[in-house]
């Protein structure tokens, strides 16, 4: 089989892995596993020495082990996932030697573990996973998160901190530029910089409106 007709094959077995995992977080369903590899094969278009097999596999199963945001263990949770990914892999066939590539990309794409991505791989599904967090859909999963924590959408009075220090953990909207902003900033890829740049002025742009009725 060429490469097109391998993705084609793996991909409903990936799918089916992923599900058995799912934990029913909205943040961090099938969707945003379809949403990810499909960011992935826009900044793959950009590096043709990416491993699109290693990046297929790494997109569909990075949250196979997903602990809420508040967990101690949440740092580890790339790592176990890592590990969980290849145990499946191993069990359906997957090329051994591909293995080493589907874990690092793994465990280096979350946020919190702060593992440094050492392949071109590792860099294009950090990106791809970190772009959902940004435009529309990550606005929503954003809001979606904070409900599930308790916390209020904006602070009462000085929704944008001007006189106050911003505290994601209180506030939804000041999770914007605690985390997002960030998160824009430490794209890998130059097609994740182009897409986090168009994506936080769409959410600058909704905060503005948003600031501008909550304080009306």
């Amino acid at each position: 089989m060429n490469l097109r007709e391998d993705l084609a094959a793996l991909r409903p077995q990936l799918i089916q892995i992923a599900q058995s995992a799912d934990t029913g977080d909205g943040a961090h369903d099938l969707s945003h596993l379809e949403r990810v590899w499909k960011a992935a094969c826009s900044m793959q278009a950009h590096h043709p020495e990416a491993d699109a097999m290693v990046v297929m596999a790494a997109s569909y199963l990075h949250d196979l082990v997903n602990l809420p945001k508040n967990h101690p263990e949440r740092a580890r949770a790339s790592t176990l996932a890592a590990g969980l990914a290849v145990r499946e892999l191993r069990a359906i066939g997957y090329p051994a030697a591909k293995l080493e590539g589907v874990h690092h990309a793994i465990e280096a794409h979350s946020y919190s573990a702060n593992i440094p991505p050492r392949s071109i791989e590792a860099r294009i599904v950090q990106d791809a996973d970190r772009l959902d967090a940004l435009g529309p859909v990550g606005l929503a999963r954003m809001f979606h998160v904070g409900g599930q924590l308790g916390h209020a959408l904006a602070h009462p009075a000085d929704p944008l901190g001007t006189q106050r220090e911003l505290d994601d953990g209180a506030y939804a909207l000041d999770h914007i530029e605690v985390k997002l902003a960030r998160i824009a900033a430490s794209m890998q890829t130059e097609g994740g910089r182009l897409l986090a740049r168009s994506r936080m002025d769409w959410i600058r742009r909704f905060r503005d409106d948003f600031v501008a009725d909550w304080s009306a």
